[in-house]
């Protein structure tokens, strides 16, 4: 028989001293949990002060544009405003910031009339202040923005997990308050005894709960991290500088929480693909387990995992640049949170390495590349540690059953455990379900419990493709798709296919985000590029060396990537922008794209030829590449026609990077703008990041912006030659000893 106030899995709880230390440590938990909600909302709180001038400023640009006519529109025509023209109001914006009291005192303005314009202004100036977004401009920083940023880097820094604790100090907050009073005779047995049965039951019983949130906070360490949290949240800055970098690092994350607190995120309906309400619905009460993620999802990404976890077996095909990885990432690291062991990833070979560094840095999900001659090994690894298999299309096919050495037949089932999850990048690769590599996916989509895949390619336009490729994942919808095609319009289609198909394109859902995305593209070298590669290190010449992937087109990995990008960019009608420091590179790209790409820009090509050859660029219809020498591209000309930049290698000065990244990101742009730098893992590249990486970052960050770096960005001092220096040196001797 359980005695009175006991609780499933914890004994009784006794009235006096035992009681009261119950209930002084739920005091304690819920002082943490306020400190924390009121710590959080004075960050947010400097976030929307430092926000709202520069929406203000916005807006009001906004109104100065709009004709004092368009008053009339608000009022049905009722206002008259020939009173405020012959006083000189030209402007929406000057009607606003007049207000009543200084309309009321212009001739032939009545009261009526200053009432009806300030509020038929203010009407338009809300309606506007809703539309407008703030963007944080790095390269000119003044104090109003310098003020956002600093106000933003509390939270940021704060990391993700302030979401999951101020979400859990919420809870606990409303919980504990109502459970307390109720529990407080408990501290008393006078008070307990001279109370009637059925009150003495509900202090019990209410001490039995506060006792088992207790345990549940202790489990989850929930007092040291609200301590903590509130830390991060009051710590300054150590300078705005730092503050700056920060953002520069993570832009992304900055725009994120800015959307987040300031309620400026994207139009909903645009943000979930325009999906049918009854679809969306189910979605948005997935819930989304975020333990096991090294970072925030941005609204629009949170919706995508939830669509891949509610269901099941879908295809994700949002435009390139919106983060397609992170949302599976985001659904593998759900799935491991609530048990799932062992999860796959197939993608072709040249986004492998990309594939294995985001899950390590965006998850605590062990990556565990199958792929080369050891594949078996690693996949022997996986099958018994589990974690998240990262293969291509080409090694899937060899990879053994369990306790086989033998290869498996192609259309075989997987080994047991089956991936509870598995994610298809670049799925276009297998439309074609004759081919070996479509028959090697085959067994692994039906032994997978979640089947994602990915493509950046827009299924409208491709409905036999789309068709192709749901047939293994909903099969009784591809069935319903015979006869669909595009001609209803993009819309159209997505309602029509939304159980398995979510696409969102960038001015949709980048209204509050970045406008630069940084990727950096890490190619393994073929074997081709590596033997190019080591020949250039064994003649001691560093600029051969930063080119060597480039020797072999043939077999070029970073070649290839940069085709895939291309290909990606064309599919969405995106112009492109190529840039590389050496003339022999860009022939080789131009050879391997062929009669669509414009250029190359070069210092040969005299100024006015080169802007002729922009003109060109910019006026061509659709999607078209440009290619440039980084240094004749870097300065003097607007390429904001381009929304993607492509960097071949990178530099040893920065600062011609960012001056070339600048010709396209730059005011004049209307999309954001992407940028892949291709680099070679094992190469010059990665010892040139490194090297560069362990400068002095906040001296980078003044000399960077200065005059003189801005007008001399390919000068070459001693410090270039000894990075050149060192890095052949040692990559002779790691090739030597390897």
């Amino acid at each position: 028989m359980r005695g009175a106030g006991a609780t499933p899995g914890h004994p009784p709880v006794p009235a006096g001293r035992r009681a009261g230390a119950v209930l002084d440590a739920a005091l304690s938990l819920l002082d943490g949990a306020q400190r924390l909600l009121d710590d959080h909302d004075r960050a947010v709180t400097a976030v929307r002060d430092a926000h709202r001038p520069l929406r203000r400023k916005l807006t009001g640009a906004e109104l100065a544009a709009i004709p004092v006519s368009r008053l009339k529109d608000v009022t049905s025509g009722r206002l008259r405003l020939g009173a405020l023209e012959q006083a000189g109001f030209t402007s929406v914006g000057e009607v606003y910031e007049a207000g009543r009291h200084a309309l009321r005192q212009l001739p032939g303005v009545g009261g009526h009339t200053a009432d009806q314009a300030v509020a038929a202004a203010t009407r338009i100036a809300e309606a506007v202040g809703e539309t407008v977004s703030v963007r944080i401009d790095m390269d000119h920083p003044e104090p109003r923005t310098t003020a956002l940023v600093t106000a933003l880097h509390r939270l940021v820094e704060a990391g993700p997990g302030l979401r999951r604790a101020h979400d859990s100090a919420e809870r606990l907050t409303t919980e504990l308050r109502a459970l307390l009073p109720e529990a407080e005779p408990t501290r008393g047995r006078l008070r307990m005894a001279l109370m009637g049965r059925e009150r003495r039951e509900r202090a019990l019983g209410a001490v039995g709960r506060i006792r088992q949130r207790l345990d549940e906070a202790a489990e989850a360490d929930v007092p040291m991290l609200f301590a903590q949290l509130s830390v991060d949240l009051l710590r300054e800055p150590a300078s705005d500088v730092e503050c700056w970098i920060d953002f520069e690092l993570r832009s992304a994350e900055y725009y994120s929480v800015l959307a987040e607190t300031t309620g400026g995120a994207p139009d909903v309906a645009a943000s979930e693909g325009f999906m049918p309400s009854e679809i969306a619905g189910r979605v948005r009460a997935q819930q989304l387990d975020d333990t096991r993620l090294r970072v925030s999802l941005r609204g629009y990404q949170s919706f995508g995992a939830r669509f891949a976890l509610s269901q099941r077996r879908v295809i994700i095909g949002d435009e390139m640049g919106l983060g397609k990885t992170v949302q599976a990432i985001a659904a593998l690291a759900h799935l491991a949170a609530r048990g799932g062991t062992h999860f796959m990833v197939v993608c072709p070979n040249s986004v492998l390495i990309n594939w294995t560094r985001e899950i390590r840095a965006r998850s605590t999900l062990r990556a565990v590349p199958v792929h080369g001659p050891e594949r078996r090994e690693a996949f022997r690894e996986w099958r018994e540690r589990g974690g998240v298999a990262v293969t291509t299309f080409d090694s899937l096919h060899t990879l053994p059953l369990a306790g086989d050495a033998e290869p498996r037949a192609e259309a075989m089932k997987p080994p047991s455990p089956e991936p509870r999850m598995l994610v298809v990048d670049e799925a276009h690769y297998v439309k074609n379900p004759d081919t070996r590599r479509s028959r090697a996916l085959s067994g692994w989509t039906a032994g997978a419990e979640h089947v994602l895949f990915m493509t950046g390619t827009p299924m409208e336009n491709r409905v036999a493709e789309f068709r192709s490729l749901v047939q293994r994942l909903q099969p009784e919808l591809a069935q319903a798709v015979e006869g669909i095609d595009a001609v209803a319009g993009s819309h159209a289609f997505r309602r029509a296919v939304a159980p398995a198909y979510l696409r969102r394109n960038q001015q949709d859902v980048l209204a509050e985000l970045p406008a630069l995305v940084q990727v950096d593209e890490w190619e393994e070298l073929s074997a081709g590029d590596l033997a190019a590669y080591r020949e250039a290190v064994a003649s001691g010449h560093f600029m051969r060396m930063r080119r060597a992937a480039y020797a072999r087109p043939g077999t070029s990995a970073k070649l290839g990537r940069l085709r895939e990008l291309v290909t990606e960019a064309a599919e969405n009608e995106l112009k492109v922008v190529v840039f590389s420091y050496f003339q022999d590179v860009l022939a080789t790209v131009r050879e391997a794209l062929g009669e669509r790409a414009f250029g190359p820009l070069a210092g040969d090509v005299p100024a006015a030829r080169r802007q002729g050859i922009v003109d060109r660029f910019t006026a061509a219809p659709g999607h078209a590449v440009l290619l440039s020498q980084i240094q004749a591209g870097g300065v003097g000309l607007n390429m904001q026609a381009a929304s993607v930049v492509i960097l071949c290698e990178p530099q040893v000065k920065p600062t011609l990077e960012h001056q070339a990244v600048a010709r396209a990101h730059r005011m004049g742009q209307v999309r954001p703008v992407q940028v892949h730098r291709l680099l070679a893992v094992d190469s010059v590249d990665q010892r040139l990041l490194h090297i560069l990486a362990n400068k002095n970052r906040l001296f980078d960050a003044y000399a960077r912006r200065s005059d003189l770096a801005d007008a001399t960005p390919d000068a070459i001092d001693a410090s270039d030659r000894d990075i050149a220096r060192r890095i052949v040196e040692e990559e002779q001797v790691r090739l030597a000893e390897g």
